[in-house]
């Protein structure tokens, strides 16, 4: 039997209705609680915890990690967020004059950013395909894809799931093609973990950023990267300290380790509390919330469509191909041509939060459902939107 909504171990304000899940996460109270109990303890001997035990504390939170992701303990370093994991991976790789580095028109703002800065200083060019919304199957979007791969190709830049569109993206089979032409893979993984399955090693993918601090609940602050270990050696430090060229003795397993994870004072609560979060999640049947959540998604998805008239961005499960396209968020677009002020205007008059994004020439509203939300915020959601369109439901 799935189990209903359960707000009471989040913090969020109960006169919200929060639909934007997929931005920054909400952290529950019981994770917050180890997170907290993590801070004390740094600050009741700070040499003792960061000098003396923090090689072994995070070891052991990034074997949690790493198996909770399908993946090895040593191929993984905590990050602050996913951007900063591209970051780390385009800022290494040996780009220049006459590369590409591939991609979408679904992709982040701040990830098309970090490759535009890399590309513009190197010479390279960074490409983006248009995928056209609605998308049909997932075999179609893979082969619009490979085919707009080229001799200069060099980088293959996919989202796992989009932030803009909220789809997931068929990326097995682009990374496989890739791997079998020599082209580097590097995923952004910022909404994939909690919200669908992630195994990474059976993925293949070169390199791999994720956020824990999003679906999977962890407190902000709480990223990763992951790099096969064939190519971490091509991988340099974003900050120089004391982990690279160590001196004799320096407690790491490799240079990847040892150049990411220790990078100088801070606070590592936030990573050190990923296994509360996962285990928070085991412990409250998660699999079952997130297939509640799927079909909440599905109501939305279809609410919000009668109710703007628009296309759908992609087709209903059992449509063409019978690909799954939605997870827990789904993007629709809406007849809106200042969508900040339109989402200023949701919260400010209906206590909605939820995103608007202007996204090739559209404007679209993307609605997330965590394990906390209910039928009620969606009947809220469409209100609200009735009442700022100006139409009947």
């Amino acid at each position: 039997m799935t189990p209903p909504a359960d707000r009471s171990p989040f913090l969020l304000d109960p006169e919200v209705v929060f639909l934007n899940h997929g931005s920054f996460g909400a952290c529950p109270r019981p994770v917050m609680d180890v997170y907290q109990a993590w801070q004390l303890e740094l600050e009741r001997q700070p040499v003792e915890f960061l000098g003396r035990r923090s090689v072994d504390l995070l070891r052991a939170a990034r074997e949690r990690l790493a198996a909770y992701l399908g993946a090895q303990a040593d191929d993984l370093v905590f990050t602050t967020n996913a951007t900063t994991g591209i970051n780390i991976v385009a800022r290494s790789l040996s780009l220049g004059p006459g590369d590409e580095v591939l991609s979408t028109d679904h992709e982040y703002g701040a990830c098309d950013r970090s490759w535009r800065f890399v590309c513009a200083q190197r010479g390279a060019a960074y490409r983006q395909v248009p995928v056209d919304a609605p998308v049909t199957t997932h075999a179609d979007l893979v082969e619009a894809m490979w085919s707009a791969v080229g001799p200069r190709t060099r980088v293959l830049f996919l989202s796992h799931i989009t932030s803009p569109t909220g789809l997931i993206f068929p990326i097995e089979e682009l990374v496989r093609r890739a791997r079998a032409a020599g082209i580097l893979t590097v995923i952004d993984g910022a909404h994939a973990p909690g919200q669908i399955p992630v195994a990474l090693d059976a993925l293949g993918a070169d390199a791999y950023a994720g956020n824990c601090h999003k679906w999977l609940c962890a407190p902000k602050g709480a990223g990763f990267l992951h790099v096969r270990r064939e190519v971490q050696p091509q991988i340099e430090p974003l900050v120089v300290s004391w982990g690279w060229r160590p001196e004799p003795g320096w407690p790491y397993a490799s240079p990847f380790l040892s150049e990411q994870e220790w990078t100088g004072t801070r606070d590592i609560a936030a990573w050190l509390a990923v296994p509360a979060a996962i285990d928070f999640q085991a412990a409250n049947d998660w699999d079952a919330a997130r297939a509640r959540c799927h079909r909440l998604v599905r109501e939305a998805h279809a609410r919000l469509l009668a109710l703007t008239g628009v296309r759908a961005l992609c087709p209903d499960e059992g449509g063409d191909g019978g690909d799954v396209w939605l997870a827990q968020m789904v993007a629709v677009a809406v007849p809106v041509d200042d969508p900040v002020g339109f989402q200023a205007r949701l919260y400010d008059r209906h206590r909605v939060e939820v995103p608007l994004v202007a996204w090739n020439d559209r404007t679209v509203l993307r609605a997330s459902l965590q394990g906390y939300n209910t039928h009620a915020d969606v009947d809220a959601l469409v209100g609200a939107l009735e009442a700022e369109l100006g139409v009947a439901g």
